[in-house]
């Protein structure tokens, strides 16, 4: 483990990842944090929308699944116009 933690490889990852450079890996790991954060966030809105009529569980698990299709397509097309942007 940590000979893991302390490879050049993974160390050159987390620097490009922070300074903002945008690549096939860091892309691929900004969906994924997107994509979690809207599913918690659909969880919460689940909640609150729906709780008291369908039940707490079953609106957060709809919110949380329901929320990445809106999500998912703006961080791509985000994502795309920022790489173009700094291309360019």
């Amino acid at each position: 483990m940590r000979d893991i933690l302390t490879s050049t490889t993974l160390r050159d990852f987390l620097t490009s990842l922070a300074d903002g450079d945008l690549n096939i890996a860091t892309e691929f790991v900004w969906v994924i944090i997107a994509t979690a954060l809207s599913m918690i966030g659909g969880a919460i809105g689940g909640m609150l929308l729906a709780g008291k009529d369908i039940g707490y569980q079953f609106s957060a698990m709809l919110g949380a699944l329901f929320a990445p299709a809106g999500v998912i397509p703006a961080i791509l097309l985000g994502l795309t116009i920022l790489n173009l942007l700094t291309n360019y």
